[in-house]
């Protein structure tokens, strides 16, 4: 039997077909969740697309946290359900709790939309063991709100558990990818639980699948490949 990964969609997500067609391409089988729904619909695996969600003019995601899908969600990555949020997904999980820090307003005020270069920092989450640690890869970026700040002590906690998950190139010219595109703190561009089933990164993935789409590359691809390994082998 097919894999079944759960593609939750708020209110002005944006992102929630082109995650279901990366998670369809992986070769699982993508399930439409509602913000609403009262259960995952049994899904193995559940994604927190990007875009916008309702109630992102108080806080990015602060709203949203408290949709009754969500109830599910925290329930289930706490037993180990993996759960991947994808830039206003990642907000949605800082808000949930389920990832520490916050995301706050780009540090230049401006929306930012670009190929954008990360470095893996962990290769042995449920969601990245298809890269290997160390490795570059590009996939597209696009926020206004994507600023990934934490107190000192939760920084260090995550430094010290090898829990940054990605984090931007700082070498090489903007107009490249390089660079931290909205000032998160230490470069942070994704991290990820102590259980590893859990992770959360700015970047869009979902967009780097097809060659012959977006970026012309398919560094993303990895993300859905993983759960896939993941979820077959379980």
């Amino acid at each position: 039997m097919t894999a079944r990964v759960g593609v939750i969609t708020f209110p002005g997500t944006l992102d929630d077909r082109d995650t279901q067609r990366a998670v369809r391409i992986a070769g699982l089988e993508p399930v439409s969740l509602w913000h609403r729904d009262k259960d995952l619909k049994q899904v193995d695996a559940v994604i927190l697309p990007g875009g916008f969600s309702y109630g992102d003019y108080l806080r990015a995601g602060a709203i949203s946290r408290f949709s009754p899908v969500m109830e599910k969600v925290v329930e289930g990555a706490r037993e180990g359900l993996p759960v991947l949020g994808i830039c206003n997904g990642f907000q949605v999980l800082t808000e949930s709790h389920l990832l520490p820090g916050a995301m706050l307003r780009n540090n230049h005020l401006h929306f930012i939309c670009r190929d954008q270069k990360l470095r893996v920092e962990n290769a042995d989450t449920a969601w990245t063991s298809d890269y290997e640690a160390g490795q570059e890869i590009s996939v597209p970026l696009k926020n206004i709100d994507g600023r990934y700040v934490a107190d000192e002590r939760t920084l260090d906690e995550l430094e010290a558990e090898g829990r940054v998950a990605f984090r931007y190139l700082a070498r090489g010219a903007a107009a490249d990818g390089y660079g931290n595109p909205n000032g998160s703190l230490r470069d942070i561009a994704g991290i990820t639980n102590a259980a590893g089933n859990v992770v959360g990164l700015m970047p869009h993935p979902e967009h780097a699948v097809e060659p012959l789409v977006g970026t012309g590359r398919t560094d993303g691809l990895g993300f859905f490949t993983s759960i896939l390994k993941k979820l077959v082998n379980a």
